[in-house]
């Protein structure tokens, strides 16, 4: 069993998880006392105990041949073994640096053996130990019983005060019990291939949709005959588990992929055909995910991960069932790694860089000004791209510190160009997200005013989507930046919305006509009737147009014939590091 890292924050999580079983400080127990004492006479030592590590102290669940119920914690074996979460043993506590002046050598005691008793969540609660008054050795076969002896406390433990082995809502046995089950059937496996079936009745926003209709009362009969639905269509043969709200998981021994497939939608089916899912009033679509075991390679928290991702990716596919795939669960850990990764990267100083890609006015084919686009060097995974690692973190608190740090590295660079005579705009990506924070606006122009540019120098892009799906908030925050002299640009114009009516109410004074049409201009009439459309509605309704991914001369031409202000793209400059911006720009002005 994987044991928890002792860290601070740990050792206040293995202190909750010690008194979440209310066992400190409660009366004896026959239960306890008969291992103890079983302990003490296989051992032929005079002392045994469960001792239970709390903050500062041993306090002995059960012991025998000791009068007091509590040590100090203070260089006690007991507290080595629930810091390290091994077994201990000291030969000799006077021969030892660390024990030889403790409280237990000063009290007589010479030999110390302990195993650590484990929650199946891998909290190290305390010590199993045997204790003798003179100096002595314990053989392989002798630990291996002292452990045993801590697994049967560990098991009165969860027994009389666990954490119930039984969902109550299903009458089903529940995640506990299918961890201890699947340990015992790893130990015993036949060798016969293996499977874990994962079925999830409805999926999280069905459940949120189904208890704002009908109730949660509702939804709790749907799990509790789902739950007997499916463990019918089993068979009493089969163990039936309920892991989660509204899901269930099952083992199976035998078979290949596509008849664990084949049986995974026969169990869908019988869902499906039972009347309180044909009548719910919410469409109601199990899925089941099955997921192989690979003996002795997986732990039970990783079996229901892996089991949950195929279930998952079917929902996503519409499939109705589906094996795990570890290319598909791959790209989920990564997409975790990159998020739980991002927040490092931000107090990094060698992760997080800005490279500038000019923009070009296209009558006088000066450069007007560059747009900061993010980059990510992650220290193991090399460049990670933007388009994989924003979209993760937009959603999140982290966008709030991403956004500060892309905007005081780029209003730093703007002030060192400003400062060379380099009067450009810079245009900076903002999250949807960060229209909601009410100091947006003045913390942009504060560090503004502490770099003394002047509110020409940014310019601010959000998408169609970004500025509709935070509604009529962030366009009041958007006319807040702009009556303070903040221009905006509607980014990807064209690409998100098929009703164009907001232009003539949105707080914008640019838009930048999406790559996707510029890059058809060069193909066929249609792309340039289209950008052209495009073109005269934007110049009609008083915007300038800045047309992205131009990457051939005859596209930069057309676009200039029709008007278009500004142009950026690979025909110009790619995105540039500092260095080669200013190089580059020396070059186009020379």
């Amino acid at each position: 069993m994987p044991s928890i890292p002792h860290t601070r924050d740990q050792e206040q999580e293995r202190l909750y998880a010690l008194r979440q079983l209310n066992l400190l400080d409660t009366p004896p127990s026959e239960s306890f006392d008969r291992i103890t004492r079983m302990a003490s006479k296989f051992f032929g030592m005079p002392i045994a105990a469960v001792s239970l590590t709390d903050a500062d102290r041993q306090w002995f669940k059960s012991r025998v041949g000791v009068e007091h119920w509590e040590i100090p914690r203070y260089k006690a074996c007991c507290g080595e073994v629930a810091d390290e979460s091994q077994v201990l043993v000291v030969p000799d506590l006077l021969e030892s640096p660390t024990y030889r002046d403790s409280l237990l050598a000063q009290s007589g005691i010479r030999f110390y053996a302990g195993a650590p008793l484990q929650t199946p969540e891998g909290y190290t609660l305390g010590a199993m130990c045997v204790l003798d008054t003179r100096p002595r050795d314990i053989s392989e076969e002798g630990l291996a019983v002292l452990q045993d002896l801590a697994a049967m406390v560990m098991a009165q433990i969860e027994l009389q005060h666990a954490i119930g082995r039984v969902d109550p809502l299903t009458g089903l046995p529940n995640r506990s019990q299918f961890v201890e089950d699947l340990e015992d059937r790893i130990r015993d496996a036949s060798g016969q291939p293996r499977y874990a079936l994962f079925t999830e009745v409805l999926d999280v926003a069905q459940v949120s949709t189904l208890n704002r209709v009908m109730g949660p009362a509702y939804f709790d009969d749907i799990v509790r005959i789902a739950g007997r639905g499916l463990q019918e269509a089993l068979g009493e043969t089969r163990r039936l588990y309920s892991v989660g709200p509204g899901q269930f998981v099952h083992l199976m021994e035998g078979g290949e992929e596509q008849e664990m497939l084949a049986e995974a939608l026969r169990l869908r089916q019988a869902l499906v055909s039972l009347e309180c899912i044909r009548e719910a009033p919410v469409l109601v679509r199990p899925v089941i995910g099955v997921a192989p075991l690979q003996r002795g390679e997986e732990a039970a928290i990783d079996i229901l991960r892996t089991a949950h991702s195929a279930c998952q990716d079917a929902r996503q596919t519409e499939a109705g069932a589906g094996v795990y795939s570890q290319e598909l669960d791959a790209a989920y850990r990564r997409r975790f790694r990159l998020l739980s990764d991002f927040r490092a990267a931000l107090m990094a100083s060698d992760q997080l860089r800005l490279v500038y890609q000019p923009r070009i006015e296209l009558s006088t084919r000066r450069c007007l000004g560059a747009e900061a686009l993010l980059r990510w060097c992650h220290p193991e995974l090399g460049e990670v791209s933007p388009t994989e690692f924003i979209p993760l973190i937009e959603n999140t608190p982290l966008a709030r510190s991403l956004t500060e740090w892309v905007m005081h590295t780029s209003i730093t660079q703007t002030q060192s160009w400003h400062r060379q005579g380099l009067f450009l705009t810079v245009s900076l990506n903002v999250s949807a997200c960060n229209l909601d924070e009410e100091d947006f606006t003045t913390r942009l122009l504060s560090c503004l005013k502490q770099a003394g540019l002047p509110k020409s120098a940014i310019e601010l892009e959000l998408t169609e989507t970004a500025l509709f799906d935070q509604g009529r908030a962030a366009w009041q925050q958007l006319d807040t930046l702009s009556q303070a002299g903040i221009r905006i640009a509607i980014d990807d114009f064209g690409t998100g919305y098929s009703s164009l009516a907001y232009l003539q109410d949105i707080p914008a004074q640019i838009v930048k006509l999406d790559r996707c049409f510029i890059r058809g201009l060069d193909e066929g009439p249609r792309s340039r009737i289209l950008v052209k459309s495009m073109l005269r509605m934007a110049h009609d309704l008083g915007y300038r147009v800045v047309a992205e991914g131009v990457e051939t001369q005859q596209a930069l031409d057309y676009l200039e014939l029709l008007g278009c202000h500004e142009a950026q793209g690979f025909h110009m400059a790619r995105p540039l590091e500092v260095d080669d911006f200013e190089a580059w720009l020396k070059a186009s002005l020379s």
